[in-house]
């Protein structure tokens, strides 16, 4: 459940009627991860509380998004909650991995808290095997999407304006019967139970996907971003043709760290 910060003074929980919650799914590459760290750095969000679950591996550490020696210190959990009124933005960030079997749990509880919370809408960052795509999935674009009903009736027509990629049904038994299409994300964690589950519960969802494997995934996270951005314009896009993604999204400092120090020139 949602735990608002204690600020002092007894001030009232935030509201978030009417407001877009993103967040992402823990998927191959924490793609979906590392993209709302883009979104959390470069927007300045606020800390606004914490999601309490028992669904996370537990964890702690300072300051993701620290830009001062002041602020450094601070702390950081597993789940936490950044606000952005004036755009009517707020964004659920988890930082660890699910405890086995907790999935269905975390669900519920997350859509129950969407459902009280009244937000508008929720967009899911996620990301897929690329070594598991189909013959369909290997052609033009590795970004896909996906709607809700209820959400496809108010954006479906922005989406084929945007020329995006629905993400495409797959056959349940390959070679055996085509007729039956499932949907079928590989590597995407908690992705395709979310999307379910939002659709019995008609709350409005996005999926923003991207098909990639293993490895250094800052350039997706930037590809990911990017893509989300062309439909929420969170940022104004470049108008020049600069093809470095960084120049529009703040790096946040933690990033410093994500594979650990360099060599040490004694090696050599």
């Amino acid at each position: 459940m949602f735990i608002p910060c204690d600020r002092g003074g007894g001030s009232a929980a935030p509201d978030f009627k009417g407001f877009t919650l993103l967040m992402p799914a823990v998927s191959v590459g924490n793609v979906g991860q590392l993209a709302i760290d883009l979104v959390i750095s470069t927007l300045d969000m606020t800390k606004v509380g914490y999601f309490y679950t028992d669904c996370l591996v537990p964890m702690v550490g300072n300051n993701p998004y620290a830009t001062a020696e002041e602020n450094s210190t601070e702390l950081s959990i597993n789940a936490e909650v950044y606000s952005l009124p004036s755009k009517k933005l707020v964004v659920l960030q988890i930082r660890s991995p699910f405890i086995k079997n907790k999935y269905r749990p975390f669900c519920e509880t997350l859509l129950s808290w969407v459902k009280s919370s009244k937000c508008g809408r929720v967009v899911l960052l996620s990301s897929s095997h690329a070594y598991q795509r189909d013959d369909e999935q290997l052609l033009g674009t590795p970004l896909r999407y996906l709607l809700t009903p209820d959400l496809e009736k108010a954006v479906g027509g922005r989406m084929k304006e945007l020329n995006w990629k629905e993400m495409e049904r797959v056959a349940a038994y390959p070679g055996i019967s085509d007729t039956d299409k499932v949907l079928h994300i590989p590597g995407g964690g908690i992705t395709k139970l979310l999307f379910n589950e939002s659709c019995s519960e008609g709350i409005q969802m996005a999926v923003l996907l991207k098909f990639c494997s293993e490895g250094d995934n800052i350039p997706d996270a930037f590809v990911l971003v990017n893509y989300l951005n062309e439909w929420l314009q969170l940022i104004k896009s470049e108008s020049n043709n600069s093809t470095d993604p960084s120049s529009q999204w703040k790096i946040p400092s933690s990033w410093r760290l994500l594979f650990g120090n360099g060599l040490p020139p004694a090696l050599f």
